[in-house]
């Protein structure tokens, strides 16, 4: 056996530390735009001074290996604040801004930070003010227009004047890296905790898998705090690609911004494709790569993407507790694949179908999707019994259903706790909602189980009709008579203004049942007729 001993210069050497990237991108391309935040334009040079600079500030504060809490939206001070919390050896803990203040709070103590940064806009809020108050850290005011108020310091001036040089701070690769918390749709959100090596290791795979260089430019469109846009920002930076921030999703805006600075990748839910091509005479020739996630796209918008952006459109898949992406799907390498398919895995990671009872399942055979693989989060923080429970014989479980199809290409079945389980038969909500999205008139649809005194459950679609459409129930069913076997044909259908969703476009089916389920009681009564 070979046996070297490990050195703290052999450590240094061998790292994996995220706020390398941005500094060895620097290195290379120190003139190249790194971030566009409307009229700002970041080099990578900048981006590098500037993070390094804040992480002396956060040194010289609050020391290393510290919890450091975040409310921003995108911006570029939001990019620099992290990278320099990475280059600090602190952790990152970004939180989702559009939670409750009550929430809010129950993740920054149970994430033990720090200190804050917080854009300065939020401590207008009167709820979200007191909260951050009485966590009693230092408070570091991003996109400050003006003087910090007492107790808070403006992000520009904490790192003003301080040294633009990479910070000697030690950083295991397999220390925390950030602690990304989950979108909470049933209890309190859990904690995930990923190394600097775990989310390392996606970005690798990534750059890999979707073929990027220093020549493409990323749009910022979803919101930085979840993983999928900050695991594609950090793999441009660390290919020393363009990244263009926006605020939030304005078809108008992100049109004129995709042109403008000529997107060679965009990256959007499937609303917001079908949004932007609702403009007729719009085409992105930029456009090399569009990718989707969240939710399958039915074949029509498939092809306005393919015909009007690019051909090469790509769903990727991920999970906070597997850093993003898992696996890939081209539709138009598989024109006779449904939307539901997943595809196949990213070469940093390993994907597998298991039943119950740690068996792995082949072609054919309904199980969860397990994967295991270097970004692999290291668990939840705080929380061991959910841990072990999540990493059960050796794999990362998913909570989702699928099996394996045709020449090796994974089809999606449905979250584990939303298969429907109607007289005997068990019905995939995503199947159902992607024979009801194909529907020209149909804008968004949240297929759930009811409780039915006759079936146990009953098939139930509460449906977001688009603009102007002329579509009733009668109408609606026929649809799907026509592609469901009858037990999969809902029983009830109800039409809504729009459907209760996370920031990152998960319908929160939770919230469906919760507030329907009376209705549905009343509608077939207690007899099930």
């Amino acid at each position: 056996m070979i046996e070297i001993p490990t050195t703290d210069a052999l450590r240094r050497i061998r790292r994996v530390a995220l706020g390398d990237f941005v500094h060895r991108s620097a290195l290379k391309f120190p003139g190249r735009t790194a971030v566009v935040d409307g009229d700002l334009r970041l080099s990578y040079a900048e981006l590098d001074a500037r993070s390094s600079r804040f992480a002396h500030y956060l040194l010289d504060t609050i020391g290393s290996g510290c919890q450091v809490g975040m409310l921003c939206l995108n911006s570029a001070d939001m990019v620099v604040a992290y990278n320099g919390i990475h280059k600090s050896g602190n952790v990152w803990v970004p939180v989702n801004v559009r939670l409750d203040a009550d929430t809010i709070a129950y993740v920054l103590r149970h994430a033990e930070v720090s200190a804050v940064v917080v854009d300065e806009a939020f401590m207008a809020m009167p709820e979200l003010a007191a909260v951050l108050r009485e966590l009693a850290v230092p408070l570091i005011l991003s996109m400050a227009a003006g003087a910090a108020p007492h107790g808070a310091i403006a992000f520009a001036q904490a790192w003003a004047g301080r040294s633009a040089a990479l910070p000697d701070a030690v950083i295991g690769s397999d220390q925390p890296a950030l602690i990304m918390y989950t979108s909470g749709t049933t209890g309190r959100p859990k904690g995930v905790v990923h190394s600097h090596a775990s989310v390392a290791a996606a970005l690798m795979g990534n750059m890999v898998g979707m073929q990027i260089t220093q020549q493409d430019v990323f749009s910022g469109v979803l919101p930085l705090f979840h993983c999928a846009q900050h695991c594609l920002v950090a793999t441009a930076h660390a290919a020393g690609a363009t990244v263009v921030l926006l605020r939030g999703f304005v078809p108008d805006e992100v049109r004129a911004s995709i042109l403008r600075e000529n997107y060679t990748i965009f990256t959007g839910l499937p609303m917001m494709y079908g949004a932007l091509l609702m403009e007729p005479t719009f085409r992105a020739p930029s456009v090399r790569l569009a990718m989707y996630a969240m939710a399958p796209i039915p074949k029509p918008l498939i092809a306005q993407i393919a015909g009007r952006m690019t051909p090469e459109v790509m769903l990727a898949t991920g999970q906070t507790e597997m850093y993003p992406g898992t696996m890939t799907f081209r539709p138009g390498d598989w024109p006779d694949l449904d939307a539901n398919y997943w595809g196949t895995s990213l070469p940093h990671n390993e994907t597998a179908v298991m039943d119950d009872d740690g068996n792995l399942l082949g072609e054919g055979q309904p199980g969860e999707i397990v994967h295991r693989g270097a970004n692999a989060m290291l668990g939840y923080f705080k929380d061991p019994e959910a841990t072990t429970a999540a990493q059960r014989f050796g794999w990362h479980h998913t909570g989702d259903l699928g099996m394996w199809g045709p020449q090796g290409q994974m089809m999606f079945l449905d979250r584990k706790k939303d298969m429907i389980k109607t007289g005997g038969e068990n019905v995939a909500s995503v199947k159902v909602e992607a024979v009801i999205l194909a529907h020209p008139a149909v804008a968004g649809v949240g297929v759930i189980g009811l409780p039915h005194p006759r079936w146990i459950e009953a098939v139930c679609a509460f449906v977001v009709k688009k603009p102007g459409a002329d579509l009733d129930e009668e109408a609606l069913l026929a649809h799907c008579r026509a592609q469901l076997g009858g037990f999969e044909v809902p029983k009830l259908v109800r039409f809504i203004d729009a459907l209760p969703a996370t920031s990152t476009g998960k319908v929160q089916k939770h919230m469906l049942r919760k507030q329907f389920e009376a209705v549905a009681q009343e509608a077939w009564g207690q007899d099930g007729a």
